[in-house]
């Protein structure tokens, strides 16, 4: 059982770090190495909340709920996420970032869970919204602003 733990942490490990190198390309906040602990550590505590606590006997006084751990996951990574985002200048930045580690955190628990192909598909979708967003960002709307301010010159 040890080599399939492991397994589910690598994998969450490198999910999340795969957001993170998209972030670091993009010289953001939180990089690879923020996404990959995030990741990985994620995934650990959806093991340890899931199979870590196997050997306790349980009795009519005692009980065994699986999802305590894994829901402070959530919290615990909605305050680091908080620590990303700041308001600047009237400019609200570190959203995405924040989100970003939200997710990876998902990402993370699901891998932990053993959810391989949620977690992958999830990466991926991930990924494909970073990069078409940017895509967006810098070819579509900077184009159509640039339209806008040549017609708001040509009024005037």
């Amino acid at each position: 059982m040890t080599t399939d733990y492991i397994l589910r942490i690598f994998i969450a490990a490198m999910l999340g770090g795969a957001i993170g190198l998209e972030r670091e390309y993009r010289a953001k906040e939180a990089g690879f190495r923020t996404h990959f602990l995030v990741g990985l550590g994620s995934a650990l505590f959806m093991i340890l909340s899931a199979h870590g606590f196997d050997d306790i006997t349980l009795t009519e006084a005692t009980r065994h709920d699986v999802s305590r751990i894994a829901a402070q996951v959530v919290s615990g990574i909605g305050f680091i996420g908080a620590g990303c985002i700041i308001f600047q200048k009237h400019v609200v930045r570190g959203l995405t970032t924040a989100a970003g580690l939200w997710v990876a955190s998902a990402i993370g628990m699901a891998a932990g869970a053993g959810m391989y192909a949620v977690a992958a598909a999830s990466t991926v979708m991930v990924l494909v919204c970073l990069e078409l967003m940017n895509f967006l960002h810098h070819h579509v709307f900077k184009h159509r602003a640039r339209e806008y301010d040549t017609d708001d010159e040509e009024s005037n």
